[in-house]
C-alpha cells in the first residue's frame, strides 16, 4: 500500500511533485533499499502520469475550434451522460472544407442533444453550431459544445468488445424499460442511471446508499460467474477460464462506459485472474495496491476522481471491516454490520472534504438494503437475460423498496466535521463498560429528535421566496400548517432539500405558473418526496416535457389536477388565493403564466414571467409585496411597473446570461426596498 500511496501522491501533484521526487526520490534510487526504491520509483511514474493527465486536460481546454455552423466526422467517445440535459462527447476525425473532407484529429466536443442511437465508437456525420470555448461538461473537459445538430451514423462500432460493451448497454435498457425502479435496477446493473430521478439520487447519497449504484466488485463477482456458468461446458481449466474472465471483464467495463469503481473492480480482478492462471496468487492488500498503483501510472487523471477516491477507500475499510465482528454471531449479520462500517469509516473523510456532510445512520441503512439490493441485481440480471415481464417487474419492485429505504434514512441527520468527531469521541467512550447505558441513551434521544419532534410552523403567515438559483419557488406557510409551493426552480434536489429543512412532507397546493424549467424542473420526483393535494398547471396546449410528466404522474397518484381560472379561490387557514390570470390565450406562454394574488393581512403578487400584453390587461394593483416578474427581465412594461410596486419588490434571480436584472427595471425601482435572491438567499416575508 505504500507503493499504492506514493503513486497518488505524485498523480495528485502531477508536475508540481517534481520538487518532491528531486527531494525524496532520486537519493533513495542511488543510495536507498529494494523497498524505499520502489516506493520512489512508483512516486516519479505517478508524477509524470498525472503531469501528462494534466497537460492533456489543459490542451483540451484551451484548443482552437471552429466557430459557426460547421459539418464534421466524429467518433463518439462517451455516451454515458444521457441524463437531463443529454451530453455526448465526441472526437472529431475530419471536417468538411469547400465540398471536400479535411483530416482533423480535433479535441474533444460535447453534443448536448440527445442521440439515443448512437453508442460508443460509432462514427458519426453531423452539422452542428460549434460553441468555442473550453468548459468542463460534467467533470469531462470539452473545447467546445455543438447544438442544432442533424446526425448520420456512418459506422458502428468495429471493436468485438465495443460492440459486446454496447450490445449489453442496449440489452439491459431495452429489456428493462422505463420507470422509477427499472431506472435503479439498470444502475445497479451497470450504473447507468439516467433513468433515476435527480431526487432519488439525492436520497441515496443522503442515506449512504449511493454506491449500490457506483458498479464495483460485486457487480463484477456476478457477471464473471454468469460468464464461466454459460461457458463452464466449453472452458474446463483454470488458466482457460482466466482467460476467458480477463476478456469478460474488458467487455463489462465498456458495457458501464469505465466508471472509476468498475476500472478498479475489474482490475483487481483481472490480476487475481492472472495471477491463478500463473500460480501466484493475490493476496486482497496486495491485489487492491497493486491495482490501484498500475492505474494511477496508466492514468493519473483518476487521482483526482472523486468516485475513484470513494471506491479504493471503501474497498479498504471493507478488507479491515470483514474482521471487526468475526467472532461474533449470527455470523452473516454481523458479517454485513462489519463490512458496512468499515467501508463507511473509510469514507467518512472524503465525504466531508468533497460534499460536507455524512449520513449518520448509513451503516444501518446499508445492513438493511444491501440484501434487497442483492436480490434486485440477480432478480435483474436473470430478467435481462430471460427478457421475462414478472421478472422485471419483480426487480423493480425490489428497488422501489431500497429507494423506499433511502427516502426514510435521507430524513435522519446528516454529521459535519464536528459531528462526526462527537460521534468518534462517543464511540470511543463506548469502550468504558459502566458508561454504555448512558451513552446509548444519549444517542437514541439525539437519533430519534429529529423525526419525533413535531414540525412547528410559523407563529404568522409567511411567504418565503427560495434561492433557487436562476428560477422562481415561492413558500407559503400558515401557522396551522398549511402548505402551498408555488412553482420549484430547476434543480429537484435544492427543492427537496428547502422542504427537507423545514420538516415539510406535505404541500396542500402545487402551483406551476407554466412550464419553463427554471420554474418546473425542480417537480422532478417531488412527487415522490412529498404529498400532494391539488396541483394547478396552467392552460397550455403544451405544458413542456417536465411539467407534462408531472401531471400524468399526478393523475394517476389520485392528486386533483386543476386548470384554475381567472377568480379562482383557494383558502389555506389565514392565507387566501386568488388567480387574476391568464386572462386569455396569448402567443407567449410566458404571457400565459398563472398569477396569483395572495392575502394574509399583507399582500403579495406573483406574476410570474408575464410580459408587457399580459401585465397590461391585469386590473390595477398595489400589492405590499411584489414578486417582480420574470426575474427582472427588460420584458416588463415600465410603467405598470411603476404604478404596481409597492414598500418592497423581490428579484428572484441567480447567476445568468440574460442580463437579469436589468439595469432599466432597476431604475424604475428606485426609492422601493429591493431584494434579490442571489445576494439574500431566501427572502422570508410576513404576511400579518
Amino acid at each position: 500500500m505504500a507503493v499504492a500511496a506514493a503513486a497518488w501522491i505524485g498523480a495528485a501533484a502531477g508536475w508540481r511533485g517534481w520538487l518532491l521526487v528531486a527531494a525524496l526520490a532520486v537519493p533513495v534510487l542511488v543510495w536507498g533499499k529494494r523497498r524505499a526504491a520502489l516506493v520512489a520509483t512508483a512516486l516519479l511514474l505517478g508524477v509524470v502520469s498525472g503531469g501528462l493527465a494534466h497537460t492533456r486536460h489543459d490542451a483540451t481546454l484551451q484548443a482552437a475550434v471552429p466557430d459557426g455552423r460547421v459539418t464534421m466526422a466524429v467518433r463518439v467517445a462517451d455516451d454515458q451522460h444521457r441524463g437531463r440535459p443529454a451530453v455526448t462527447l465526441v472526437r472529431p476525425e475530419a471536417l468538411l472544407v469547400g465540398g471536400s473532407w479535411q483530416h482533423w484529429s480535433g479535441p474533444q466536443l460535447a453534443l448536448t442533444e440527445d442521440q439515443p442511437s448512437a453508442q460508443v465508437g460509432d462514427r458519426l456525420v453531423l452539422t452542428a453550431a460549434v460553441a468555442p470555448g473550453g468548459r468542463l461538461v460534467r467533470g469531462d473537459p470539452v473545447a467546445g459544445v455543438l447544438r442544432s445538430v442533424t446526425v448520420d451514423i456512418v459506422q458502428s462500432a468495429a471493436e468485438p468488445w465495443l460492440i459486446a460493451g454496447n450490445a449489453i448497454r442496449e440489452r439491459v435498457d431495452t429489456v428493462l424499460g422505463p420507470g422509477r425502479g427499472s431506472g435503479l435496477v439498470s444502475g445497479f446493473l451497470i450504473g447507468d442511471v439516467s433513468g433515476v430521478s435527480r431526487t432519488d439520487l439525492d436520497a441515496l447519497r443522503r442515506s449512504g446508499l449511493t454506491h449500490f449504484v457506483a458498479v464495483s466488485g460485486s457487480n463484477v463477482a456476478l457477471f464473471l460467474a454468469g460468464v464461466w456458468l454459460v461457458t463452464a461446458p466449453v472452458v474446463r481449466s483454470i488458466r482457460m477460464r482466466a482467460v476467458v474472465g480477463i476478456g469478460a471483464l474488458v467487455v463489462f467495463v465498456v458495457a458501464t462506459r469505465w466508471e472509476p469503481s468498475v476500472v478498479r473492480a475489474a482490475a483487481m480482478a483481472g490480476l487475481v485472474l492472472a495471477g491463478a492462471a500463473a500460480g501466484l496468487p493475490f493476496r486482497p492488500w496486495v491485489a487492491l495496491s497493486a491495482a490501484v498503483t498500475g492505474l494511477l501510472v496508466v492514468s493519473g487523471q483518476l487521482a483526482v476522481d472523486v468516485g475513484f477516491q470513494l471506491s479504493v477507500a471503501a474497498t479498504a475499510g471493507v478488507l479491515v471491516g470483514v474482521r471487526l465482528f468475526s467472532e461474533r454471531r449470527p455470523r452473516f449479520l454481523w458479517g454485513a454490520l462489519g463490512v458496512s462500517v468499515g467501508a463507511q469509516a473509510a469514507v467518512v473523510p472524503l465525504l466531508l472534504v468533497h460534499f460536507g456532510a455524512v449520513p449518520l445512520l448509513s451503516p444501518v441503512a446499508n445492513v438493511v438494503a444491501a440484501p434487497i439490493v442483492t436480490a434486485a441485481t440477480a432478480v435483474g440480471a436473470i430478467a435481462v437475460i430471460t427478457s421475462w415481464a414478472p421478472l422485471v417487474g419483480a426487480a423493480s419492485r425490489l428497488a422501489e423498496l431500497v429507494l423506499g429505504i433511502a427516502t426514510l434514512a435521507a430524513r435522519w441527520p446528516q454529521l459535519q466535521w464536528f459531528g462526526v468527531l462527537a460521534v468518534s469521541g462517543v464511540a470511543a467512550l463506548s469502550r468504558i463498560r459502566r458508561l454504555r447505558p448512558a451513552l446509548a441513551l444519549v444517542a437514541v434521544v439525539a437519533v430519534a429528535l429529529p423525526v419525533v419532534v413535531p414540525r412547528r410552523p410559523p407563529a404568522v403567515p409567511t411567504a418565503t421566496v427560495l434561492d433557487v438559483g436562476q428560477g422562481d419557488a415561492i413558500l407559503l406557510e400558515d401557522p396551522g400548517g398549511a402548505v402551498a409551493l408555488v412553482d420549484a426552480g430547476s434543480d429537484p434536489v435544492t427543492i427537496a432539500g428547502a422542504l427537507r429543512s423545514r420538516r415539510i412532507d406535505r404541500v396542500d397546493l402545487l402551483v406551476a405558473t407554466h412550464g419553463d424549467f427554471d420554474h418546473v424542473g425542480g417537480l422532478e420526483g417531488l412527487l415522490e418526496a412529498v404529498a400532494v393535494g391539488v396541483l394547478w398547471v396552467p392552460d397550455h396546449p403544451d405544458l413542456g416535457p417536465v411539467l407534462s410528466q408531472v401531471a400524468a404522474e399526478a393523475r394517476t397518484r389520485g392528486i386533483v389536477v386543476t386548470v384554475p381560472v381567472v377568480g379562482a379561490r383557494a383558502t389555506l387557514g389565514s392565507i387566501r388565493i386568488e388567480v387574476l390570470g391568464p386572462r386569455r390565450r396569448y402567443l407567449a406562454q410566458n404571457d400565459g403564466s398563472i398569477v396569483l394574488w395572495v392575502a394574509g393581512g399583507r399582500t403579495l403578487l406573483l406574476p410570474g414571467d408575464i410580459e408587457a400584453v399580459a401585465q397590461l390587461e391585469l386590473p390595477d394593483l398595489r400589492p405590499d409585496v411584489l414578486l417582480v416578474p420574470h426575474h427582472g427581465s427588460a420584458t416588463t412594461d415600465l410603467r405598470w411597473l411603476e404604478r404596481t410596486v409597492g414598500p418592497l419588490a423581490v428579484i428572484s434571480v441567480g447567476d445568468n446570461t440574460f442580463g437579469h436584472p436589468a439595469s432599466e427595471i432597476l431604475d424604475v425601482l428606485q426609492g422601493t426596498s429591493v431584494r434579490e435572491t442571489r445576494i439574500d438567499g431566501d427572502i422570508v416575508v410576513s404576511l400579518r
